[in-house]
This record gives structure tokens, C-alpha cells and sequence, in this order.
């Protein structure tokens, strides 16, 4: 495939994928789309990846989410399969674009979630990073709302999910969310820039916290 017709299929597919999730309200939106898709590319510079899987894998990475398709793990890789065929995407690129698709979710605290290729480490790092910090927080209690869950509820533990189906099926209350994933995400960071970038964001949800339980007791 031709550097064009490369340039054109990015295009393309950065159309596609906006018109998809513009305007979604529960963190799912093209804007997280577009900082996974720029994180995604700074890394994948550093790694001497192949950009373009990566910068198409970012941008199709939640494309069809199991989230909003009733636990449906296949149609993700299975839109962006039908989508990258559309584009005369040779079919080996499509394939590993698929399995990343496939493999990147998390999964829950106590399943393992290995990416095959570097491609796949690092749209895994970019997504995850997306999860926590600043933006982190935010987007978590915006999904809390959207699936109408309490912010804390402090006679509600924490459950470290054991599986997948587990963990699709949870219905705890937000704040438990950082225990339950975005806490562990720090030390599941695939590449040397992913665990740098993440010390910090995960450092930013500790204060969060801190302060939060402050205030939820009423001692600040």
C-alpha cells in the first residue's frame, strides 16, 4: 500500500470513526479517540513501531465497544475488519489490527491481558493512560452517570474480578472503580514511556481520593 493510499485510509477512517462517537456522554467519545490516537503515535515513534497499524488501530479501537453492545466481544474487531476491507486494507494488516482490537480491553484485576506485537503494547498503554490521571477521573464518574451507579458507597468493597464475565457484569459504585482497575493500571504499562507517563497520573487519582474521602467525611 502506497504512502497516499495510506495518508487517504487514516482520512477516511478518521471520519468514520467521528461521525461513529461524536457527542457519546460516557467518556467513549471521538476526543478520547483523538488523545489515544496522538498518545498512541508519540509512543509508537519512541518504539519505531509501524505507525500505521497503530495510528489505525487507535482511532478504530472502540469502535463498536462491548460496553454498548451487550457484552458483544466480536463486533468491535468485526466493524473494523468490514470497515479497513472497505479500504483495500491488505488483509494481514487488517488481521493484526483485529487481534489488537480483540486483546486490548482490560479485562479485570486477577485475568491477564498480553498484546502480541509492539503495535498492540502500545495502543494498550495510550488507551490505558487515557483511563487514569486527570482525564481518568473524569471520564469515570461521566461512565458512573451514564450507567447510573452511586459516586461511593462506602458499605460497598471493592471486588477484584476474577474473570471477565465477572467483571462485564459489575454494577458497584464508582469510586470503586479505582481499586477495581485504574489503580492497577500503573504497573501493567507495556513500554517505558506508558509506566513513566502513568507514575504521574496515578499519583494525581491518589490525591483525588484523599481528598474526596476528606470531603466525603465533611473534615475539610
Amino acid at each position: 500500500m502506497s504512502d497516499l493510499l495510506k495518508t487517504e485510509t487514516i482520512k477516511n477512517t478518521e471520519v468514520f470513526v467521528r461521525e461513529k462517537l461524536e457527542g457519546e456522554g460516557s467518556g467513549h467519545d471521538w476526543w478520547h479517540i483523538h488523545r489515544v490516537r496522538n498518545m498512541a503515535l508519540s509512543i509508537a515513534k519512541q518504539e519505531k513501531a509501524d505507525l500505521f497499524v497503530v495510528e489505525l488501530a487507535a482511532l478504530l479501537h472502540d469502535i463498536a465497544d462491548h460496553k454498548f453492545h451487550n457484552g458483544d466481544e466480536t463486533i468491535g474487531p468485526k466493524v473494523a475488519g468490514e470497515w479497513l476491507t472497505s479500504e483495500n486494507v491488505e488483509s494481514n494488516i487488517i488481521i493484526h489490527i483485529q487481534e489488537i482490537i480483540k486483546d486490548l480491553s482490560f479485562k479485570g484485576a486477577n485475568v491477564a491481558t498480553p498484546m502480541k506485537t509492539i503495535e498492540g503494547k502500545i495502543v494498550q498503554d495510550a488507551d490505558r493512560l487515557d483511563a487514569i490521571g486527570a482525564i481518568g477521573v473524569a471520564r469515570a464518574f461521566a461512565y458512573g452517570g451514564h450507567k447510573n451507579r452511586e459516586l461511593h458507597n462506602p458499605e460497598i468493597e471493592p471486588t477484584p474480578h476474577d474473570t471477565f464475565e465477572t467483571y462485564k457484569k459489575n454494577t458497584g459504585p464508582t469510586v470503586n472503580h479505582f481499586y477495581e482497575k485504574l489503580f492497577l493500571l500503573k504497573d501493567r504499562m507495556n513500554t517505558k514511556a506508558g509506566r513513566r507517563i502513568a507514575e504521574a497520573r496515578h499519583e494525581y487519582m491518589k490525591d483525588f481520593l484523599e481528598r474526596f474521602y476528606a470531603e466525603w467525611d465533611g473534615t475539610v
